[in-house]
């Protein structure tokens, strides 16, 4: 299986940062940059009210369905001089997925698919960073969704970073993007009328632990 961003969580996109940031400028270090090699090292949390996973599935062949899950909590550790070591760890609301619909967003929660009375929380946990580009990465680790844990990877791309003119916190932004079957996590209903592979679009901005 491959998750090509995961969840995902914009976590994929700080985890470009991971393998590629480097020391922080030595000029005006909050300034925006689209160069990774100057992100800050540290500890990130990922802001909430920016991070987001929207998801799409093939709806018996007709159209692609789009939804989005909004409850997720990420955080980040850069380490620019040795980015192996740099993680980032991710933890998703099972309820807050959202198909755009009352009717299904209550049967999402069902046994039929997230089962989410008995898994209110999916997780991913990285293991490894590797770079692709100079602004991209593959986000590599372990997810766990509806009990089930599989390897999985994501791709991120690293978008920008510095002091955001909003609330004037050091921020890193990105994209991830990855392709899951949710067959493997034991989400089987409806198979194959309704699409087995599972289109993950993460955005996150993470801000610095000061």
């Amino acid at each position: 299986m491959r998750l090509t961003a995961s969840f995902p969580f914009r976590a994929a996109g700080l985890a470009a940062a991971l393998v590629l940031a480097g020391p922080a400028a030595a000029e005006n270090p909050g300034a925006p940059t689209t160069d990774p090699t100057q992100v800050r090292p540290g500890a990130y949390l990922l802001d909430p009210a920016h991070g987001k996973i929207t998801w799409s599935v093939s709806h018996l062949g007709y159209s692609t369905y789009y939804g989005q899950i909004t409850d997720v909590a990420a955080q980040a550790s850069l380490d620019p001089k040795e980015p192996g070591k740099s993680r980032i760890t991710v933890t998703i609301g099972i309820d807050s997925v959202n198909g755009l619909n009352d009717k299904l967003n209550q049967h999402l929660k069902t046994p039929d698919f997230f089962d989410a009375a008995k898994f209110p929380t999916a997780t991913f946990t990285s293991t490894s960073v590797e770079p692709t580009s100079p602004t991209t990465a593959r986000i590599n680790g372990d997810l766990t969704l509806r009990g089930v844990t599989k390897p999985v990877s994501f791709d991120a791309t690293f978008n920008q970073a510095g002091i955001s003119p909003v609330d004037k916190k050091y921020t890193v932004g990105f994209d991830g993007r990855t392709v899951l079957k949710r067959s493997e996590f034991g989400i089987n209903a409806f198979l194959p009328v309704l699409g087995d592979e599972v289109s993950l679009r993460l955005e996150g901005e993470f801000k610095a632990v000061e």
